[in-house]
């Protein structure tokens, strides 16, 4: 598992070793725990947290011949080995921190802008989980991702 934030939209993402994660506000840091990511006007839980599977990535150079780097992708972590769709609706823990998956992050034309031209197309429905945190704790790198209760 790695973690990405980055403090200001647009700007790209830094790979971390750590980071806290922070109920009402996302993990510290980054672009919409400062209420500086593109689409901080619509204050909603979804977008706290975000995740992406590497296998979405590597799918994404087998089937569409896009590389991306994990950074990229825009998401705050890459999961490796977890259904990430299976997790909407689901409170799972990564780290210390406690997350509820809310619905899949499919990819828009703004992430296509910021990346590569045909990742829109290539991540559909395998672009991410958007998360809310329910308690708040530190993730680090290397984290295992499990489901509660």
């Amino acid at each position: 598992m790695a973690i990405y934030i980055t403090p200001a939209k647009e700007l790209p993402m830094q790979l971390v070793n750590r980071v806290r994660a922070v109920p009402g506000r996302g993990l510290e840091g980054d672009r919409y725990f400062q209420k500086q990511g593109t689409f901080s006007e619509k204050e909603r839980p979804d977008r706290e947290v975000t995740l992406i599977a590497i296998e979405s990535i590597h799918a994404l150079k087998h089937e569409y011949g896009i590389e991306l780097e994990p950074a990229q992708s825009r998401r705050n972590i890459v999961t490796s080995g977890v259904p990430l769709n299976d997790m909407v609706g689901h409170a799972f823990r990564v780290g210390k921190a406690t997350l509820l998956g809310l619905k899949l992050c499919e990819p828009c034309s703004h992430l296509e802008k910021l990346s590569k031209i045909g990742v829109k197309q290539g991540l559909i429905h395998r672009g991410g989980l958007r998360a809310r945190i329910i308690t708040e704790g530190i993730i680090s790198t290397g984290d295992e991702i499990e489901e509660v209760g």
